[in-house]
C-alpha cells in the first residue's frame, strides 16, 4: 500500500525578535498591523521580559523573515532577531 503525504502540513515556525516596543498599546497596534499584512502568522508580545520580546509564529511552516524586519523597521521599531 502506498502512503499518500500530500496533506501532510509543515511545523509552524517562531522566530523570536527583540525590540524596543515599551507599551501595551504599541505592542497591540504592531500585532494588529503584523496580523493585517501578513495572513499567515501569529504574534504576541511578551513586554515583561527585558527585551520587549515580539513571537512571531507562521502558520503554514513558512516565514517572510526579510519583509517581515522591513514592515516592523517602516514601523519605526528597532527590531533584532534573536538566533537560537
Amino acid at each position: 500500500m502506498v502512503q499518500d503525504n500530500s496533506n501532510t502540513s509543515k511545523p509552524n515556525l517562531i522566530e523570536i525578535f527583540k525590540t524596543n516596543v515599551e507599551d501595551e498599546s504599541t505592542a497591540n497596534r504592531t500585532v494588529n498591523a503584523l496580523h493585517e499584512n501578513f495572513k499567515n502568522v501569529s504574534a504576541n508580545f511578551d513586554l515583561e521580559d527585558c527585551d520587549r520580546i515580539l513571537r512571531v509564529e507562521s502558520m503554514d511552516g513558512n516565514i517572510m523573515l526579510k519583509e517581515i524586519l522591513h514592515f516592523l523597521t517602516s514601523l519605526n521599531l528597532k527590531v533584532e532577531l534573536i538566533m537560537d
